[in-house]
């Protein structure tokens, strides 16, 4: 088990007749990354400050290294302990290198210390070659760069990290998450990252805390959250877009039948109860899409040929998706690196698909298609 660096008990911070943040425990593990999920509004920028002392709680304790921090002495010591970086860079009207440098002239490092250690980061981000640069100058990706540079070369023992990427254009976002997931499997520095964006916290947290309204709704590792959420709010959140509600209707040997709409069930896996009511629960990228062809010796799937289809000689089916489900195509929406499809299916069914399988299988609002999902990959929440 690894070592707990911070730690907190029965958090409480209260706003105008309302309860701002409740977190009863919550317990951050030296050299993770912890990421902080939710809308906006749902209290994770508060949370990070108060973790950073930054703000006072009004009810709890905050233990930072196993001991109680006493938020109403001087915090300076241990705030240098850490490092923030927001949203918006805040610089310094003066240049890059000196930027990267102020930490550690507050620390009165020697100029020797300063100068390598300043160097080292401004190679690791990229940005040496604005080392004289006025900070006035820069773009919004260098700007962040230049934050990040200062907060790493101070070696914090926890890095806070609030929507550093939110107000990026695209490629600049891209290549400085690229960045900072390198970074911080190599320095394995402790960091809480706020976000409200679910591709950053696959990209860089190893547990992820769901927040809304002030609470954490659930916590652990960021691909058993994803994968098995809790309730129906944790699924919309962790973008599960196929929620469905159900009735198991039969068990056989750990398998079992969820009957979702009139003459449509599915084939989940699990311990469930037979006559309960659930809500299905299924990612779109666990969706795969085949063509339905007229010709009864071929379907193509992905783009490739196969013989036999299983649409019609149901004794030759190899695949081992248990589920394969008729539809028809209501809309193809671009969605960045992938296509998103979304199929009447008698039921709402969201599939993410590649721009060459778009083009390969013809896929197009009207189609008739076959989607098709493995038991395994179906979530069960009872209800």
């Amino acid at each position: 088990m690894k070592e707990v660096i911070l730690e907190v008990r029965n958090l409480q911070v209260l706003g105008d007749k309302q309860t701002i943040l409740d977190v009863p425990k919550l317990q951050v593990e030296m050299g993770e990354t912890l990421a902080f999920l939710g809308p906006n509004g749902a209290g994770k920028t508060t949370l990070l400050q108060v973790l950073a002392f930054l703000q006072s709680p009004h009810e709890g304790t905050v233990f930072f290294k196993g001991l109680p921090v006493d938020y109403k002495k001087n915090l300076l010591p241990l705030r240098r302990s850490l490092a923030v970086v927001f949203q918006e860079p805040l610089l310094f009207d003066t240049t890059v290198f000196e930027n990267v440098a102020s930490g550690l002239k507050l620390r009165r490092a020697s100029r020797q210390e300063i100068y390598e250690k300043v160097f080292i980061w401004l190679e690791r981000l990229g940005i040496s070659h604005l080392a004289n640069r006025s900070a006035r100058t820069l773009s919004g990706g260098e700007a962040q760069r230049t934050s990040l540079a200062r907060a790493f070369v101070l070696n914090p023992q926890i890095l806070f990290l609030d929507e550093p990427f939110a107000a990026l254009d695209s490629p600049s976002r891209e290549a400085l998450i690229e960045d900072i997931e390198h970074i911080l499997r190599e320095t394995h520095t402790t960091t809480i990252l706020v976000t409200h964006d679910r591709s950053e916290v696959l990209r860089l947290a190893d547990r992820v805390a769901i927040m809304d309204r002030g609470k954490i709704l659930q916590m652990g590792r960021t691909d058993e959250v994803f994968n098995h959420p809790i309730n129906e709010t944790v699924a919309a959140f962790v973008g599960i877009e196929t929620v469905l509600p159900g009735k198991v209707v039969e068990g056989r040997e750990g398998t079992f039948l969820v009957k979702i709409s009139e003459g449509h069930t599915i084939e989940t896996i699990g311990n469930l109860r037979v006559g309960g009511d659930v809500l299905v629960c299924l990612r779109p990228e666990q969706v795969t899409l085949e063509t339905l062809e007229r010709d009864p010796g071929t379907c193509r799937s992905e783009g490739r040929e196969k013989k036999d289809s299983i649409l019609l000689r149901p004794e030759k089916i190899t695949s081992s998706a248990r589920n394969r489900i008729k539809g028809r195509i209501l809309r193809v929406v671009p969605q960045g690196l992938y296509y998103k499809v979304i199929l009447d299916c008698g039921f709402p069914l969201t599939s993410f698909v590649t721009k060459h399988s778009v083009e390969a299988l013809n896929l197009k609002e009207g189609r008739s298609i076959l989607a098709t999902f493995k038991a395994t990959a179906v979530h069960i929440i009872p209800k």
